[in-house]
């Protein structure tokens, strides 16, 4: 893969993250999903940029780091625009292959089962 397209890759997290909060306070605006959707994704977006900083500063210093698992279930958990955003201010997370193909599908997991959420078929549970 050439640099461009890796920047790219990057910049799409980034600009979908974007899109992806201002999309969930439409959707809280237009009475989609509930205040609790919408306050679990902001604050831990919150939580899980700080959570990148901190692990960046531990990087720069050559400390006792922040497990790669905490960073993909503060992903999962919601905090997934928030970790592509820091991966992008802060250039942290954005070389290990691995990491970010499990990234990926933490995003695609947590936009399918939003989705789920707001559809038809699950405003029944």
């Amino acid at each position: 893969m050439t640099l461009g397209k890796e920047n790219n890759i990057r910049s799409l997290s980034f600009y979908l993250s974007v899109i992806f909060i201002n999309f969930i306070i439409a959707a809280y605006f237009l009475g989609y999903v509930p205040q609790t959707v919408l306050l679990t994704y902001l604050i831990m977006s919150l939580i899980t940029y700080i959570v990148y900083g901190v692990d960046k500063s531990k990087a720069k210093r050559k400390v006792w780091r922040i497990r790669e698992s905490t960073l993909h279930l503060l992903a999962l958990m919601g905090g997934w625009p928030g970790a592509a955003i820091a991966q992008q201010v802060c250039r942290h997370k954005i070389k290990k292959v691995t990491f970010k193909i499990i990234f990926w599908f933490i995003i695609a997991f947590n936009i399918a089962a939003l989705s789920l959420f707001i559809s038809s078929q699950g405003r029944l549970f």
